[in-house]
């Protein structure tokens, strides 16, 4: 089983686990890095209620590796829009707000 690097625009499969591709998450800054693991939940995208922390932190990965890539950032993409969709009064099955 595996998904797609969630790095925008990037379609490489990836072990479930991985957020992102090899080459997309060494883009991420180490603190970001860090953040991601750190508020990680194993099972989370299973039963989908991420926390607020790592939907944040996901976000921000997306937003470094966007900008180190040079891509201009709408709003409108969905890679980033899933994330919002967890944030505190969205509506959304987050498990926390943490």
């Amino acid at each position: 089983m595996s998904h797609t690097c969630h790095a925008i625009g990037c379609n490489k499969r990836v072990p479930p686990l991985m957020f992102m591709c090899k080459p997309h998450w060494y883009m991420v800054p180490l603190q970001g890095r860090r953040a991601i693991w750190a508020t990680y939940r194993p099972g989370q995208c299973d039963d989908r209620r991420p926390s607020a922390a790592y939907c944040k932190n996901a976000k921000q990965a997306l937003l470094a590796v966007a900008k180190k890539e040079g891509r201009e950032i709408t709003g409108d993409e969905s890679e980033l829009k899933v994330y919002d969709y967890y944030a505190p009064g969205s509506g959304g099955q987050r498990a926390d707000k943490n």
